[in-house]
């Protein structure tokens, strides 16, 4: 029976969390240093054992919020104090403390959409005075994560986060996974960095406190998804992706990168040629889309030379 993973407290689309199960068996037992160039939730992260942990991304919100949250690591109880206290002023609800719960009627009215309508107008109030703010705060950016529509973070051209709310709120999976991810913090040694993911891994490698049984995993934007995150990334840089990797197996580093194969009848022809030459693992992911909930048709796919004979 597979293992029950944890799933990372910034609820990422894209995150990992789903298809863990399937591509451990894909990933070396023995692990020295886990890079991973493209964090985004951090769940593969979490759910795999190694002595030291080298994180990055691009994102200066996500790295900034992974910070916050592991700067809060050894003082849950002030942590926690301190959202419910925010909750409280922005008559938000939360079914883990049982405060500003949706009324009867509403629940009736709205019997699917409830706790977006309850959360409206509380959402509003704390997305605006974010918004007002000069200055990043990631406590109440986690807040608006949690509330928010499919738990995204986005911002507008003018930097303010525009995110509608969600039909969600602070309920026990969020403190679950918080827990968790404290937890996971105070007992590994995990460094986080914000940079382009090719000088992270220059950095990277070279900072490996073991340089034996490193395992680089990556999970870059997908290049056949129309994934909010994705908007950047193009066939140029796919490109200089793979050759990258290719310079980590002639060095004879492991490696793991997942990406679609085919979503929505449009096939990623960079990716299926070059990874004929490498092992290949269809992930049954149920790949979900940025803008709504539901399943497209996909072919996810892990591929690694963990395994790989060399010539």
């Amino acid at each position: 029976m597979d293992k029950k993973n944890v799933r990372s407290p910034l609820f990422y689309v894209g995150d990992k969390y789903k298809v863990m199960n399937q591509i451990q068996k894909f990933i070396p037992d023995d692990i020295s240093t886990w890079i991973e160039p493209f964090l985004g939730g951090g769940s593969p992260a979490l759910n795999v054992k190694a002595n030291f942990y080298i994180l990055n991304d691009l994102d200066p919100n996500i790295i900034g919020l992974h910070k916050y949250l592991a700067k809060n690591a050894n003082n849950k109880e002030k942590f926690f104090k301190s959202q419910k206290r925010t909750i409280q002023k922005y008559n938000l609800s939360s079914s883990y403390w049982n405060i500003n719960m949706p009324s009867a009627e509403l629940k009736l009215e709205f019997k699917k959409t409830y706790y977006s309508k309850k959360n409206w107008t509380g959402y509003k109030k704390l997305k605006d005075d974010f918004n007002n703010k000069k200055k990043t705060n990631f406590k109440d950016l986690y807040l608006l994560l949690v509330y928010g529509f499919n738990h995204m973070i986005r911002f507008n051209s003018h930097g303010d986060f525009n995110l509608p709310v969600g039909n969600v709120d602070f309920n026990n999976n969020v403190v679950v996974a918080l827990n968790n991810y404290f937890d996971w913090i105070i007992e590994n040694d995990i460094s986080f960095y914000n940079l382009d993911y090719k000088e992270f891994l220059k950095v990277a490698l070279n900072k490996a406190p073991i340089k034996e049984k490193m395992f680089v995993f990556l999970d870059p934007p997908y290049l056949v998804s129309n994934s909010e995150y994705n908007k950047l990334w193009n066939k140029k840089m796919e490109e200089e992706l793979y050759k990258i990797i290719d310079i980590l197996d002639e060095k004879n580093i492991n490696f793991g990168i997942t990406n679609l194969a085919i979503h929505k009848g449009r096939e990623n022809e960079i990716f299926n040629k070059w990874r004929k030459k490498y092992l290949s693992y269809d992930l049954n992911s149920n790949f979900i889309s940025y803008h709504d909930n539901s399943v497209k048709k996909s072919r996810e796919v892990y591929v690694t030379n963990y395994g790989k004979t060399k010539k």
